[in-house]
């Protein structure tokens, strides 16, 4: 405790909180590496602290910073100045579940981050903000394609494992003309904050430089429910980007479920049985040449 306690009292002398009614308690950290508090007056949750490395807290404050006029994202407090914490404020609600339809909430998430995304100067490397760099957006899906194929196995027959593989191919031909976003990059239901079946707030970012469909398929693709082509095309409408056709737009989901029934093997199970019923429907659109 004495590094949540340091961190605590460089806040209380910045005037920043008060120490009055103040309790803090320590949350499950679920898909981040960090350390998570919350600081709690009078028994209400007011501000999440995360620990961490120095790349991953100044990545997160630079996002959060760039995107302030964003509501769903938490406001940032304070970042020290070695970079070990970020205090910020708490959103009320929960994750994963009593999440609404997937249409009400995508389409929050539509108009109130996707199409606010901003363009990045070319020469910045694609890939995550502290982690590894790419030297294309084509180079970073070849690296989730490994992964997936690895975790996925003998699950899939193999020509499904080779129609993905002449998919990916396919992709590189969007992706040589692509532009670059800073993205999220990890918009999925597990950051995604939800309060009488609504969403209020996107959490924990993993600030990645990629194409703006990135963040989209991989909302979609993040819970097995309404994955079908209605549910799909019905949120495309409201998506800013008139650069994509419906072809694209399905090649980018099909390899979008694929990487995700991957990272569901790994890290949820339970929901396996869904994404492979999904995946029955999905297969019939992956190229076969």
């Amino acid at each position: 405790m004495k590094k949540i306690n340091e961190n605590i009292d460089i806040l209380i002398n910045k005037g920043l909180i008060i120490n009055d009614g103040l309790e803090v308690k320590r949350l499950k950290s679920g898909t981040t590496n960090g350390v998570l508090y919350t600081l709690h007056y009078n028994e209400i949750p007011t501000y999440v602290m995360k620990i961490d490395t120095p790349e991953i807290i100044t990545a997160t404050k630079d996002f959060l910073v760039a995107y302030n006029d964003v509501g769903l994202f938490p406001d940032v407090l304070y970042t020290d100045d070695e970079k070990e914490f970020i205090a910020y404020s708490y959103i009320s609600g929960e994750t994963h579940f009593n999440r609404g339809s997937k249409i009400e909430w995508m389409t929050l998430l539509i108009k109130e981050l996707f199409n606010k995304y901003k363009k990045v100067d070319k020469d910045t490397p694609w890939g995550r903000i502290d982690g590894i760099h790419r030297n294309s957006w084509s180079e970073f899906n070849q690296s989730s394609l490994e992964s997936a194929l690895r975790n996925i196995g003998d699950l899939f027959p193999s020509e499904d494992h080779k129609r993905i593989e002449i998919l990916v191919n396919k992709l590189k031909s969007y992706h040589d003309q692509e532009e670059k976003y800073y993205l999220h990059g990890d918009t999925g239901v597990h950051n995604f904050v939800y309060l009488d079946n609504k969403l209020t707030g996107v959490i924990d970012p993993s600030p990645l430089i990629g194409p703006k469909i990135y963040d989209f398929t991989y909302s979609f693709c993040s819970s097995p429910d309404s994955l079908n082509l209605s549910t799909l095309l019905s949120l495309f409408s409201l998506w800013d980007n008139d650069s994509f056709n419906k072809e694209r737009l399905m090649d980018e989901v099909l390899f979008q479920l694929y990487t995700r029934i991957g990272v569901c093997i790994k890290v949820h199970p339970h929901d396996l049985n869904d994404y492979m019923e999904a995946w029955k429907e999905w297969r019939k659109y992956l190229p076969s040449n």
